[in-house]
């Protein structure tokens, strides 16, 4: 078995909580204060916009209908394959230009680009400001509504406490992976937001991972013999080895898509990777840190 962390390690994490929590209370603050002044990039599906769906002859060359894009001027262009190689989908955000002129502009730009490949465009349609507002609103309670069925689920396997620390934790991980695409200007999309559900399951695994080893422990020292600082340590550094090479084998192939799988999931690949080292870390420093402090305030 691989074992990037040798086994036997002592690491004091309970014993660096409030060093955690401040680190981690740091970048809280500096992401919502981000989010609240600065605000976020929005993305065509949240803020509206007009989109041309275009069928080639043969495989187009998204680069170059992206040169076309740039050319007419029309603000921030999403492209991307719809269906087939052939089928393309345009996305131009909300603008005060004749749509007729952009159509006209769309199919002079590919004509003189693309002299070679016919085209025709067999869709035009518009996303008002009210369809963007209704997707906010339902993307929104989409994450809502996740963390909700994250809390019922741990509070049933393990105990309240547990579900409290592990909400606290994805919230942790949420707000600093958005903060990171507020302090950025990142496009907020909904391939960012199907990333951010992802990011939910994936944190919660590995904290649900160590929670378990806790469980376990604490069943074996039934009579309490081991101090609850000692308990959590040992079953944190039990399992630290499996969460880290998870998490970096998980970090290279959503760096891989950043870097290769182009702009279509750009944003997607961007959240995980942020998503996945914040998430490893709060599984591993902040959730039960959080148990701890609970349970030893209150004696339980």
């Amino acid at each position: 078995m691989l074992e990037l962390i040798k086994q036997g390690t002592k690491f004091d994490f309970m014993g660096k909580a409030y060093i955690f929590f401040s680190i981690s209370a740091f970048f809280i603050v500096i992401s919502l204060g981000l989010m609240f002044t600065k605000g976020f990039n929005y993305g065509i599906d949240f803020a509206g916009g007009t989109v041309f769906q275009v069928k080639f002859e043969k495989t187009p060359d998204l680069d170059t209908i992206r040169k076309v894009m740039n050319k007419i001027d029309v603000g921030e262009a999403i492209i991307q394959n719809f269906g087939s190689d052939t089928d393309v989908l345009i996305r131009v955000e909300m603008t005060n230009k004749d749509l007729k002129k952009i159509n006209e502009s769309i199919e002079d730009g590919l004509t003189t680009e693309m002299k070679d490949n016919k085209f025709s465009i067999v869709r035009v349609e518009q996303v008002g400001p009210q369809v963007g507002k209704d997707l906010k609103k339902m993307a929104f309670n989409a994450v809502i509504y996740s963390v909700i069925a994250v809390l019922i689920y741990v509070a049933i396997r393990f105990q309240f406490i547990f579900a409290a620390a592990a909400i606290i934790a994805l919230v942790h991980d949420v707000i600093i992976t958005l903060g990171f695409f507020s302090l950025l200007g990142k496009e907020i999309t909904i391939t960012v937001i199907a990333a951010v559900l992802t990011l939910v399951g994936y944190s919660l695994n590995d904290t649900i991972v160590i929670f378990d080893r806790i469980r376990e422990t604490m069943r074996e020292d039934k009579e309490g013999k081991v101090p609850l600082k000692d308990l959590m340590n040992l079953s944190i550094n039990e399992t630290l080895s499996r969460t880290i090479i998870t998490s970096f084998l998980t970090l290279l192939s959503v760096v891989a898509l950043y870097f290769f799988g182009g702009e279509v999931i750009n944003g997607f690949s961007f959240a995980m990777m942020i998503g996945i080292i914040v998430g490893s870390y709060s599984s591993i420093a902040c959730a039960s840190a959080i148990i701890y402090v609970i349970k030893k305030r209150n004696h339980i």
